[in-house]
């Protein structure tokens, strides 16, 4: 054992000079003689000091070329002593790192011309470059211009061996006096504790790590936001079907059946239900003449409005659709003002990039009432972003099928030191609002943005990836900070 061996022979030594070599002449691995000295250390057994010792090692391709020769020589040696061979051929007889390589080295060190035929110079080289490796590996010094050449090529690399010398500690002994950790009942019975040794108790030693659960940084965010929300007045809506069917998705928001947003490539529809049972007949054909042919001020599309792509089913491209339902369910009602949002996942048939996901999730905001202007929406969005630390907004008109007017939203980032755009809003249509039911007074004001894209922010994520998905690391769940909204 290499306890025992430690010990016994600093009883008739002074020192162990080097670790490594103590471990090479009594046939010990290195670690376990390490680990060994550590712990012996620990209890002042043995006094140790580090070492440190650098030397060189071959990397992979120096171990190659100290077995297979440098490229410059296998190039060499694959052409012929007389006459020359072409460059087509020559590549052919040696793996493509070892042409290019030895094409460079070669023709540098002027032992071969280079050209579509390639001939010897020289008769005879030396490879002094496998002699170098072999003599490293051997433990040999070499010089510092042979060290940087090797280096430049990236045939050796430099390594830190560690080790300890040894000498008696206050409590040495020939061998480890075991210590008792528990004070047993066999213990009292047989008497003999009050020979034991104890084992001194570290009241300073961590214990074990509790195991709990931890919010995901979307999560966090996520309920930073509701509260905001709450904070204003908002009511909660309630967001549990991820299927849609197209007329609450798109139809009742006045968006045409032509729409590339309606597309297969832009929306996932569903194979099985492929489409619904249940829609509000008498709003459905409100909602079809206001399409074919306008009302409300409004020409409408002018189209013909088919009944059985309103009826496909599909997962929510956007959290409106629930807006839509709510909406439609608050104009049946006596009307009362209303604030509404939700946050919840929403799926478009994107391109999976660093920045964008098929699945995510969106954050909205409306407020019903009569009489709400622009000027409404600007003093709304300037209120809730402000809480987000957002104090600085800029407007740009927009176009949505379903709101007009419509801006995006843009804030200052003051990190970036640019404009960037965190969002989008608008008024809702007469041609949505009325054919629902509401008086002509009545307006609708609302907003959106992704819940990634501030999260993203707040935690220093660049790739989308990271946060939300399969390839998540779930370490970063137990690892990430309490960031606060509005706190820069």
């Amino acid at each position: 054992m290499a306890e025992e061996a430690i010990l016994g022979y600093l009883a008739t030594s002074e020192e162990i000079p080097d670790s490594g070599q103590f471990a090479s002449q009594h046939g010990f691995q290195h670690n376990d003689v390490v680990n060994v000295i550590k712990s012996l250390h620990g209890f002042r057994y043995i006094d140790a000091q580090d070492i440190k010792r650098e030397s060189w090692v071959l990397t992979d391709e120096g171990k190659k070329y100290a077995a297979d020769g440098s490229p410059e020589v296998q190039l060499f040696l694959a052409v012929p002593q007389e006459g020359s061979i072409s460059k087509d051929e020559l590549q052919k007889k040696l793996e493509p790192s070892v042409f290019k390589i030895g094409c460079s080295q070669a023709g540098k060190n002027k032992w071969v011309d280079m050209g579509k035929q390639v001939s010897r110079k020289v008769q005879h080289v030396e490879d002094k470059v496998k002699d170098l490796l072999i003599r490293i590996q051997k433990g040999e010094a070499l010089g510092k211009d042979d060290i940087n050449s090797l280096k430049a090529r990236k045939l050796i690399v430099a390594q830190t061996w560690k080790g300890y010398s040894v000498k008696k500690g206050p409590n040495y002994a020939p061998t480890r006096k075991k210590v008792a950790t528990d004070l047993t009942r066999e213990n009292l019975q047989r008497g003999d504790w009050k020979e034991l040794e104890f084992k001194e108790y570290n009241f300073n030693a961590k214990g074990p790590p509790a195991e709990a659960g931890h919010l995901h940084p979307l999560l966090k965010v996520k309920q930073q936001l509701k509260n905001i929300f709450l904070q204003l007045g908002f009511e909660e809506m309630p967001t549990n079907n991820f299927v849609e069917s197209s007329f609450w998705n798109f139809d009742a928001l006045f968006q045409p059946q032509q729409h590339p947003a309606r597309d297969s490539h832009d929306t996932f529809f569903l194979e099985v239900p492929s489409t619904t049972r249940e829609l509000p007949e008498e709003y459905v054909k409100l909602v079809k003449r206001v399409h074919e042919s306008g009302g409300y001020g409004s020409r409408g599309y002018m189209y013909d409005w088919k009944r059985e792509e309103a009826n496909k089913n599909l997962l929510r491209t956007h959290t409106t659709a629930v807006s839509t339902r709510m909406l439609y369910a608050l104009a049946k009602q006596p009307f009362t003002p209303k604030r509404y949002f939700s946050i919840d996942r929403v799926f478009r048939n994107e391109s999976v990039d660093r920045t964008h996901l098929a699945e995510f999730h969106q954050i909205e905001g409306l407020v019903c009432d009569k009489g709400l202007t622009l000027g409404d929406l600007i003093g709304v969005l300037n209120d809730f972003f402000s809480r987000l630390g957002m104090s600085k907004l800029r407007f740009k008109p927009a176009y949505n099928p379903y709101t007009e007017p419509s801006m995006e939203i843009f804030s200052y980032h003051e990190g970036l030191k640019k404009w960037v755009e965190i969002g989008n809003s608008g008024m809702f249509r007469p041609e949505m609002l009325l054919p629902m039911g509401f008086p002509e007074d009545v307006r609708v004001i609302a907003w959106g943005l992704s819940l990634e894209r501030p999260t993203m922010i707040l935690y220093g994520v660049d790739n989308i990836r990271d946060l939300f998905g399969h390839k998540v690391d779930l370490s970063l769940m137990k690892r990430n900070p309490i960031c606060r909204l509005g706190i820069d």
